[in-house]
């Protein structure tokens, strides 16, 4: 298809999805002539109001924020624009809000849990304002990278709203109800733009433009597209001395400087290219917080057992789960290679993670993470692993990011004596979000100090932590460790209907379905539904993992012929 038949269709779809908003101008209902009935006919402009809510869930809310600040636009550009901003303002409300308790904490815990909510609201806000300012460079060429990208960035907004109220665990439960109260509309608002988004999105799959677009950057599984240039292609291919890194890290004197934090100061900031740190062998105990404007940032290690980054946070000694990472990250663009990450807390200190992720299409190639409970925090947006290992004993995968782990070793610990493992528990609050954990030919395994007691401190492949949870297991080797029902509940029957949880093509042991769970949202899909969750679907991968030159799987491999 040429490119003016591109646009041509394009704009085709443009208008049959707009063409429903219309002019939305509020008429002004008075029954000043009570000669008239009292439920006059609704305008045309409420009929469209109407009209752009329907895919939303909270229409009342739609509806009556659009009315109410409409006014006499009529480009429907703007009005998705306006419905941004209003979301925009109302999730400031709630910053405010939080603020304004915090003059009456009354205890160390719902302190933090009010500051950290101001922090996860800004990066609400952040994404939002991402997206409004993407619609001014709106390209009809580029439409379905353009959607994808704003459902990611609604998506995280929705989940930095729920973590904040989560962060009020132990903490005052007064402070908890008013944040959830002023976090409401906001909520609602959040779910409704990412409603009109998916609507939009959907409208053009019917086109088939998704399909188009996708194979215009189509590459072969495990290979490079002839446009990423031979430089940037073998950059995780080379050793750091090839590398050329602009921060070496060395703790015996031999680099630029002694500690991490100190290479972090040496970064120029909103980085357009890749900035590379290069950290020698070395024990570093140090807790790292690479914000929002640490983007294209690049840590290269000595290897995942020479290199190791450690801390020990945890819930138990009073830290709430966001905060006790050992490496967080932030800015867009992340790139680790052979490192250890580890959280040293234990097993008795409950949550404790080793590494949360917030950043945008990042990579983690030949990575350790080593924790317990809550070991990696997936948190938002676009993430791939390949070839690295993860441990831990309960929801040590966890969070609602969209993430691929690919070619991953993911080892159970030893739990507590009381405990019980679960790999995976994925947080997705709306249905509509991006959000997933994919295992994808990985192995899930036992490790050595847990092997003798799998079967009686057994190992579960997830529980929903949130409503809508996903998870999916494909072409996995799946050891003993497994226990026959497979998947967990969280509490009661929470989430058991609504959450979406899938195996398909495993292998080993522990991949026999026979006595799996029943639940409505454990579900058996084929292989041609199964490709929606690949590297080149569910990520994007295509357009920005060659870049990186991470080698990929991009689809499924070839079926195993297994029935399990």
């Amino acid at each position: 298809m040429g490119k003016a038949v591109v646009l041509v269709v394009s704009a085709v779809v443009l208008v049959a999805c707009v063409a429903t908003v219309g002019v939305v101008t509020v008429s002004n209902r008075k029954a000043a002539d009570s000669s008239k009935p009292q439920m006059a006919e609704l305008s045309t402009s409420q009929k469209n109001i109407q009209q752009f809510c329907r895919p939303t869930d909270y229409q009342q809310t739609c509806e009556t924020t659009l009315s109410s600040v409409a006014g006499d636009k009529t480009d429907p550009k703007d009005l998705v624009g306006l419905v941004f901003n209003i979301t925009i303002d109302h999730i400031k409300q709630a910053f405010d809000h939080s603020s304004t308790i915090q003059e009456t904490a009354k205890d160390p815990r719902t302190s933090e849990a009010l500051e950290n909510c101001r922090e996860l609201l800004d990066y609400a806000i952040g994404d939002l304002r991402t997206s409004v300012d993407r619609l001014d460079d709106f390209s009809m060429e580029k439409i379905d990278k353009f959607i994808d990208d704003l459902k990611v960035w609604i998506s995280a907004t929705i989940t930095y709203q729920e973590t904040c109220l989560d962060g009020f665990e132990g903490a005052d439960t007064d402070a908890a109800a008013s944040m959830s109260k002023a976090l409401n509309r906001s909520a609602e608002l959040t779910s409704n733009v990412l409603a009109i988004v998916t609507s939009f999105g959907d409208t053009l799959d019917k086109f088939e433009l998704g399909d188009l677009n996708r194979k215009l950057l189509a590459v072969d599984a495990e290979s490079f597209p002839s446009w990423v240039s031979g430089g940037k292609r073998m950059l995780l291919q080379k050793s750091p001395a090839q590398l050329k890194p602009d921060v070496t890290v060395a703790q015996d004197g031999s680099g630029d400087v002694k500690t991490i934090a100190d290479a972090l100061l040496r970064v120029p900031q909103n980085s357009a290219k890749i900035v590379v740190i290069y950290i020698k062998q070395g024990v570093y105990k140090e807790k790292l917080d690479i914000g929002r404007s640490y983007t294209n940032l690049m840590m290269v290690g000595d290897g995942p057992t020479k290199t190791k980054i450690t801390g020990g946070l945890n819930f138990i000694d009073g830290v709430a789960t966001f905060k006790t990472a050992t490496v967080a990250v932030v800015g867009d663009g992340f790139i680790a290679k052979d490192l250890w990450i580890e959280n040293s807390a234990g097993a008795a200190k409950h949550q404790a993670v080793a590494l949360r992720v917030q950043s945008d299409k990042s990579v983690f190639y030949n990575v350790r993470l080593d924790g317990y409970q809550d070991t990696l925090y997936v948190h938002t947006h676009r993430q791939f692993y390949r070839e690295c290992t993860i441990t831990g004993t309960i929801d040590f995968i966890f969070g609602d990011s969209a993430s691929i782990f690919q070619n991953c070793l993911i080892l159970a610990r030893k739990p507590m004596d009381n405990q019980q493992n679960i790999v995976t528990a994925q947080g997705r609050k709306d249905r509509r979000s991006t959000g997933g954990i994919i295992l994808h030919n990985c192995t899930i395994s036992a490790d050595p100090e847990y092997y003798p007691l799998r079967n009686k401190l057994p190992t579960f492949l997830g529980r929903p932590w949130k409503e809508y949870s996903r998870t999916f297991v494909m072409q996995s080797q799946l050891d003993d460790l497994i226990n026959p029902k497979g998947w967990l509940p969280w509490l009661g029957d929470f989430g058991l209907n609504t959450c979406f949880y899938t195996e398909i093509d495993n292998r080993g042991p522990g991949a026999d379905k026979s006595q799996r769970v029943t639940w409505r949202g454990v579900k058996n899909v084929d292989l041609g539904h199964a490709q929606k969750f690949t590297v080149e679907r569910f990520i994007q991968g295509k357009t920005w993992l060659p870049q990186t030159g991470v080698p990929f799987t991009a689809g499924l491999l070839p079926p195993s012929g297994s029935t399990n």
